[in-house]
């Protein structure tokens, strides 16, 4: 169990099967950090990296949070994502301490941004909520999920699921990795052979994305900033971009305005990002929304 008497040690733990992944866990005021274990010396522990065992384990333990240091790799941080979602204690990507991005200088401005976040994604919602109706329906017609789920990084590195209608077919993820196999930079492919008829039509206008309005109502997300990255994308981000993850992303930004698809490259996306961050204010939100509008009507850079 985590609250065991290891609770004031570091240990690397593992699956009693060799070929498992090692972790190196440590507790710190009600907070569990796992790393990668290396030359760790670690306690064998059966069904570490099984969900239902570590769900147990998490449920009875006095943790508040888990966080997760990127260099455990992609699948790790799934399972741990899933398993405190069940436990229900969230989980947060590892991150350098927060720089002083301008919102924290503006306070004022930066809860107003907030609060007009949410009002204005209800009342989108209530408005679009016919065509919502429509487009789920035509998805239904490919006999699948209308969601599509995935894991993303939030605010100061806190994991949430963001929604969006699918436009592949079922079982894509699994597809994901052999799919992407060439892909240097970030995961998106022209003519990805997972995408259905109706997916690519919803792609071209963005349609798929109007789900993301419930992530803003619950806060996960505003309507404009940053792009939310997706694991598979995280952990190829250099360290020194890390900050970057402290933010919170946005339905569109400027990545979204200024190149989309039609720039992929991992560290300029990131540098993009950072320079929003660095002179954010609430004119340039507005005029990113302004800008959003005609980019998903011509269908910029949409794939």
């Amino acid at each position: 169990m985590l609250s065991s008497p290891l609770v004031s040690s570091d240990c690397a733990f593992t699956s009693s099967v060799l070929s498992e992944p090692k972790y190196a866990l440590n507790w710190r005021l009600q907070k569990l950090i796992v790393r990668a274990a290396s030359s760790h010396p670690h306690v064998s522990l059966p069904h570490l990296n099984a969900v239902p065992w570590l769900v147990d384990c998490l449920r009875l333990s006095p943790i508040q949070l888990v966080k997760l240091d990127l260099a455990i790799g992609e699948e790790a941080l799934q399972r741990w994502a899933a398993a405190c979602q069940q436990a229900g204690k969230p989980a947060f990507v590892r991150t350098p301490t927060k720089r002083g991005f301008l919102q924290a200088q503006r306070p004022v401005r930066w809860g107003l941004k907030r609060v007009s976040d949410r009002i204005i994604a209800a009342i989108l919602l209530l408005i679009l909520s016919p065509l919502l109706l429509v487009l789920a329906l035509l998805i239904r017609r490919d006999r699948g999920s209308i969601f599509f789920r995935q894991w993303r990084v939030g605010e100061r590195g806190r994991m949430f699921q963001i929604i969006k209608f699918r436009t592949m077919v079922e079982g894509a993820d699994q597809m994901h990795h052999q799919v992407m196999n060439h892909q240097a930079g970030l995961h998106k492919l022209e003519n990805d052979p997972r995408v259905t008829s109706v997916g690519r039509w919803l792609r071209r206008y963005s349609l798929d994305e109007l789900p993301q309005l419930i992530n803003v109502l619950r806060g996960e997300m505003s309507l404009v900033g940053p792009r939310p990255w997706a694991l598979y994308d995280v952990v190829r981000i250099s360290p020194d971009l890390h900050q970057r993850l402290n933010a919170l992303p946005g339905m569109t930004g400027a990545w979204q305005v200024q190149a989309r698809s039609t720039q992929l490259d991992i560290s300029i996306v990131n540098r993009t990002d950072l320079q929003y961050l660095e002179s954010w204010s609430l004119r340039r939100d507005f005029k990113f929304l302004l800008l959003t509008i005609p980019k998903v009507i011509s269908g910029f850079g949409a794939y």
